[in-house]
Formats: structure tokens, sequence, C-alpha cells
């Protein structure tokens, strides 16, 4: 019990968020895309303890559903955002020269385009956006940031003593950079990418209450574009799509925050 009062309220919220997007489905009430038009947009009540949205849709049921598919758009987009951002930044900064520019100047060009804008250009190509549509879309500028972290943290340790040891004893550059620099690059990337998936899941919920989300599930950004059309009739639907995702990104945020802190070696306790 102890422990567990210790844990910061971004980890617990963390917690909650991951049980929801795991077991949610299973303990929804109602089917998020079954229609009951005689309770559209009903109050809170023991039928619907949260009440109903558009369509007489349960919006408990729509919020645990959505959490699956931002937990899985989440954890896609900073994986793959993730690898190919580290092996381009490590590369990139232990090779330095050519390399180096190559790769910064193409993370130059992807940062020089708004992010929201690029993926509303990639989306809009599809006539019916998916999740691999979405997901490929948030990866092709969510890479840049962790390559650019990479890259930064390999200059800082390229040139020690260990490094410089490897290399005399003929050890391969693919090897140095996987048992030696990449252990020491790991921490900030980790801290980077707990972050990172409450922007992606902010990302999605954007996208989709524009109306470019993956329509066959439900999102929370769906629903809060549904809650903004009848705000001033009835705000809960807005309200409980609005602070679902706005605790949620604020949890994986603090949780990123107390990561680092923990993963610094000069932190002061």
């Amino acid at each position: 019990m102890r422990r567990l009062k210790k844990l910061p309220i971004g980890v617990i919220i963390v917690g909650v968020f991951a049980v929801m997007a795991t077991v949610g489905p299973w303990l929804a009430p109602h089917d998020p895309a079954a229609i009951d038009l005689h309770h559209q947009y009903e109050l809170p009540s023991f039928a619907h303890f949260l009440g109903t949205a558009d369509n007489g849709v349960d919006i408990l049921s729509v919020l645990l559903y959505g959490a699956r598919l931002a937990g899985l758009v989440g954890l896609l987009v900073v994986g793959i955002s993730l690898f190919v951002g580290t092996t381009f930044g490590m590369v990139a900064g232990y090779r330095g020269g050519l390399s180096d520019h190559v790769v910064t100047g193409i993370a130059d060009m992807v940062q020089a385009f708004p992010a929201i804008l690029l993926n509303i250009a990639i989306l809009a190509l599809v006539a019916r956006p998916g999740i691999a549509h979405l997901v490929f879309a948030l990866a092709v500028n969510g890479w840049v940031l962790y390559a650019r972290v990479a890259r930064a943290q390999t200059f800082t340790v390229r040139e020690r003593e260990y490094i410089q040891a490897a290399r005399a004893l003929g050890m391969s550059e693919g090897r140095i950079l996987l048992r030696h620099v990449l252990p020491n690059v790991a921490g900030p990337l980790v801290v980077q990418a707990t972050s990172g998936i409450g922007a992606v899941i902010l990302a999605e919920s954007t996208l989709s209450f524009l109306g470019l989300g993956p329509g066959t599930n439900a999102s929370w950004g769906a629903l809060l574009d549904q809650g903004s059309a009848v705000l001033l009739r009835f705000p809960h639907v807005a309200l409980f799509a609005g602070s679902t995702i706005a605790t949620t990104v604020l949890g994986f945020n603090l949780a990123g925050d107390w990561l680092r802190d923990r993963l610094d070696p000069k932190a002061i306790r």
C-alpha cells in the first residue's frame, strides 16, 4: 500500500487508460454502434451511466471502445517513429559528415510543414481512411523528434573511452551502436516516447474530430465532434469526451516527467 501511495498521478492515469484500452470493450455496457433514436442526447442515468449522444449511442461504451483505438494508434505510431528516428539519429550522430547532413536535412524538410496540416494532406488522399492510413500519416513526421534526441545523445557518447576502445578492438559499427551507444541514449528516448503517446492520442482525436479518422471505429475525437454540434443544449457529450482526452494526455505528460526524474542520474531527490 505504501508503494501504491507513492505512485504519481500521471502513472495512475496511464494505468487506468491501459486497463480501459485492454479490457474496455468487454466492460462496455452497450454496442457503441447501436442506434436508438428514441434516446438521443439523454442525460446520465442507470440505463446509460454517462448519457447518450447522437443516434442514442451510449457515451460510456464509446469511450471504452475509443480507448482501444487511441492506445493502438499511440503504440503503433510511437513504436514506428521510435525505431526509425532512433536508427537514423544514431547513425547521423555516430558517423557525422554526409550522413548527418542528409538526416538533419530530411528532418528539417519534414518539420517545415505544420504537423497537423501534413497529416490532413496525407489522409485527404484516401477516400476512406483506416487505422493503417492514420498510423502512416502520424508516423511520417513523428520520427523526427526521436531522431534529433538520438542524434544529440549519440554526439555526446561517441568519443568516450569505451567507444574508442571498441573501435580499436575492431568491433563493427552496428555492434558498437547496439551494445554501447543504444543503452546510453535509451533513457531520454523512453521519456520522449512516453510523452509522445499522449501527443499521438491528441493528434488522433484531432483528426477524428475533423472527420479524417477511421470511420468504422469508435473514437474520442468523433464523439467530441458530435458534442460540439449540440454544446449549448447537451453539454455533457462534449464534456465527457473532452475531459477524457485532456486527462489522458495530461497523464502521459506527467508520467514522462516522472520517468525523466527517475532516469536522470543527476536529479536531486
